[in-house]
């Protein structure tokens, strides 16, 4: 998930303040109106040296040791579908190395929870966002990072944890990161190493099993390697959100989940109604951590309907329902790929619970971030340690 007190920019962006140049007519994709075609394509400030690139990393306090190569960066607008099927359009960031090479295997990373749309990975407000693709292209692979639904420059307000939508933004990401990469020159190879932080650990699991299930007629599942994902919500998450995680992470991301799966699966709101409007209206991409944290009451009692409180410490109906959705992401199959997960055993706000869980049933190690912080957090500091294990892993594999 994400640091709810880190202050970031306000502001809705719309694609066409930010001069974004159509897609060439020369590419048959951007002519069709289907999932995965390019819109847009904006080339961004690119990180020409590998020293550019160790600089990057550096000041975001990631792992430089895998940096062989300077990036070339492109935020990509492309055709997908909302929540309930519908055309609609997202963006997402690809990072290519500048490495001479034409042939690329692809890693494929879903960021965090965040809350400001300006702090999605296409619109590189700063190393924080950037940094994992930024590793991944560095040491050689074609980086490609989703910004989901309602986040960068996608439209109405994001569907948190909500994993079909999640999977159809990072397939077609793919898809139309294939067609840039053609543009550029390169060839994005079949296998794809998927990989994500936190909200994007289930995003990636997910991932991995719309890939192996032939999502795509050409990407497959080539490794897996979530970093730090709430996998059960239901039975390990929501309970620490409830009891142990603090203030205001813990009402950060409750507030979160019931604002958008009340919206997404038909749900009573949650909240009291002294709170109802003042924090629902917080969660539309263009507030902030900071506004958020001078909103939220202390506790759950104050923030929460008794009815409301109940429900999330007892799910029932549909809110069952979606709970098991979403934590069908490491059920119903065994990976077939090499599959690590990364997660820090003193992790204060994900529990390494939820890893240990999603390992069994993946028959995968988990493997310990350790107590690396950043910013004060061990949850945040294991994005960074498990992107230094996970690229040096997807190293050993090519």
């Amino acid at each position: 998930m994400r640091n709810l007190k880190r202050i970031v920019l306000c502001g809705l962006l719309l694609a066409g303040g930010l001069g974004l140049s159509a897609a060439g007519a020369g590419g048959a994709a951007a002519a069709r109106e289907g999932r995965g075609d390019v819109v847009a394509v904006q080339r961004l400030r690119p990180l020409d040296t590998a020293e550019a690139a160790r600089a990057e990393l550096a000041g975001a306090e990631f792992d430089t040791g895998t940096v062989r190569f300077g990036v070339d960066m492109f935020q990509i607008v492309y055709r997908t579908v909302d929540p309930t099927g519908k055309p609609t359009i997202a963006s997402g960031l690809l990072a290519l190395p500048r490495s001479g090479e034409r042939q690329l295997r692809v890693v494929s990373y879903a960021h965090g929870t965040e809350l400001n749309r300006t702090d999605a990975p296409s619109m590189w407000r700063d190393g924080w966002s950037v940094g994992p693709a930024i590793t991944y292209a560095s040491a050689g692979f074609a980086a490609v990072a989703p910004d989901y639904l309602g986040m960068g420059l996608g439209p109405g307000p994001h569907p948190y944890l909500h994993l079909p939508s999640e999977t159809t933004a990072s397939v077609d990401l793919l898809r139309a990161a294939r067609a840039v990469a053609v543009e550029q020159g390169r060839a994005l190879r079949r296998e794809v190493y998927v990989t994500g932080f936190s909200q994007g650990g289930s995003a990636a699991t997910a991932l991995g099993k719309a890939l192996q299930s032939g999502a795509d007629d050409w990407f497959r599942l080539g490794a897996l390697a979530p970093v730090s994902g709430a996998y059960d919500l239901r039975n390990v998450e929501l309970k620490a959100l409830l009891t142990t995680v603090e203030w205001p992470y813990n009402l950060g991301y409750l507030g979160y989940l019931a604002t958008a799966w009340s919206r997404l699966h038909d749900l009573p709101t949650f909240f009291d109604p002294k709170y109802a409007g003042r924090v629902e209206s917080l969660y539309d991409g263009v507030h902030t951590g900071q506004d958020l944290g001078e909103t939220l009451p202390g506790s759950p009692a104050e923030l929460f309907s008794q009815e409301g409180l109940a429900l999330l410490g007892t799910p029932s109906g549909r809110f069952a329902a979606a709970l098991a959705e979403h934590d069908a992401s490491c059920t119903g199959y065994r990976s077939p790929v090499p599959t690590r997960l990364f997660a820090a055993r003193t992790d204060e706000q994900v529990p390494v619970a939820n890893s240990e869980h999603c390992a069994a049933v993946l028959r995968a190690p988990v493997v310990d971030t350790g107590t690396q912080e950043y910013q004060g957090s061990v949850h945040l500091g294991s994005n960074i340690a498990g992107t230094a294990q996970a690229v040096r892993w997807f190293l050993q594999l090519s």
